[in-house]
């Protein structure tokens, strides 16, 4: 359990059931998505368990496995999982210097393009670009269907359905190119739902779905948190946004600095335009409220009633961004690197990074009314 110095004040259970809804949201990232574990290791020692649970990518897989078992089994399964698909020991040999570190990482992240990851993915042979367009195989590197088995080993679809919590994933529809979230409050969720978040092109192929085929949520916004923004505004929400890359980083130095670099600004960008988009509107909404305020009552329209209405109802929203912070000696496969001592690190920075966060129970309370919207972010050396 999460233990603090001084003073005792509000457990953290106590704080998050001040909330309608406590929310935790899984960007994708890859073999970086331990992290997300180490997280939701540290909000379950503290009591703080979800009641919305939604991932995009390896956050997809990550949410399913907690969403689909009951408490006591999740952390289990979690450990499980990261174990099977970084089970192979690509360096034997400890690694001290961050130069040695980094020619593990490169040995094993070479093994993954290689030979795919053990209850994941594997090569397709022969190559796809040796066959010809409509083939089996022919629009990815690497088969996808050792995943199925293990989502059905380790998630049970039975309790993810069970209307307890809510759970949602983000997919793409390749046809139409536009975003599609697969949610428990509207269809039963299946392995294929999960696959079709995390089918990632051109290395993994597209899942088929009732007649449409699905992509990586990631190639149109890597986290499914403008989603939950949008939904049941009345009720106030506590959100744990996991995000696994940074817009925050250091001028590149070299080539492969440049391709990290673009891979953090890419995928974190959307998080950040959301939170801020989110902010911007609740203040319009709120000055909008206080200037029909100012209107005689007998000069209201019914459509200004209704908006006083709806906007006093309007639920207030904390979120906590846990930020993973790129190590030194980590390069641009860092999101393919699946060696065991890499994920190691990512579930141990994952916890660590929660529990500096869950310390400041001040930022986890509910902001003022007149406030609505709340944004803390949490770097390794720089919170805000």
């Amino acid at each position: 359990m999460l233990k603090r110095k001084g003073k005792e004040g509000p457990s953290i259970a106590a704080i998050s059931a001040k909330y309608d809804r406590v929310a935790l949201v899984f960007q994708g990232g890859g073999a970086l998505g331990a992290y997300q574990a180490g997280v939701y290791q540290a909000l379950a020692d503290a009591g703080c368990e979800p009641n919305w649970i939604s991932g995009v990518s390896i956050g997809a897989i990550n949410a399913a496995i907690v969403a689909g078992n009951h408490p006591s089994d999740r952390l289990p399964r979690l450990r499980q999982f990261w174990e099977t698909v970084s089970g192979r020991n690509a360096w034997p040999a400890q690694a001290y210097s961050d130069f040695e570190r980094d020619m593990r990482n490169r040995m094993s992240a070479t093994m993954t393009v290689l030979m795919g990851q053990p209850g994941f993915f594997k090569p397709r042979f022969p190559n796809p670009w040796l066959l010809p367009p409509g083939a089996d195989g022919a629009t990815s590197f690497y088969d996808s269907s050792e995943l199925r088995g293990t989502l059905e080993a380790l998630v049970d679809f039975n309790i993810l359905n069970d209307g307890a919590k809510r759970f949602s994933v983000g997919s793409v529809n390749v046809r139409t190119g536009n975003f599609v979230y697969f949610d428990s409050d509207e269809i039963e969720i299946g392995p294929e739902h999960i696959m079709a978040s995390g089918a990632l092109p051109p290395g993994l192929p597209a899942v088929r779905i009732a007649g449409e085929d699905y992509w990586d949520g990631g190639i149109v916004s890597n986290t499914p948190l403008q989603h939950l923004l949008e939904q049941e505004e009345d009720r106030s929400s506590l959100v744990f946004q996991v995000d696994l890359f940074s817009s925050r980083g250091e001028l590149p130095r070299s080539m492969r600095d440049v391709i990290a670099r673009q891979k953090e600004i890419a995928y974190s960008s959307r998080t950040r335009h959301n939170t801020d988009t989110f902010r911007r509107v609740h203040k319009l909404k709120m000055k909008l409220a206080e200037a029909l305020e100012r209107v005689p009552e007998a000069e209201r329209t019914d459509e200004d009633r209704a908006l006083l209405a709806d906007f006093a109802e309007a639920g207030v929203v904390n979120i906590i961004h846990l930020i993973y912070q790129r190590k030194n000696y980590e390069s641009q496969a860092a999101d393919y690197e699946f060696s065991a001592r890499s994920m190691q690190e990512h579930w141990d920075s994952g916890l660590e990074d929660t529990l500096k966060t869950l310390a400041h129970t001040a930022w986890l309370e509910p902001p003022p009314r007149d406030v609505g919207v709340t944004v803390h972010d949490m770097h390794r050396e720089d919170p805000d």
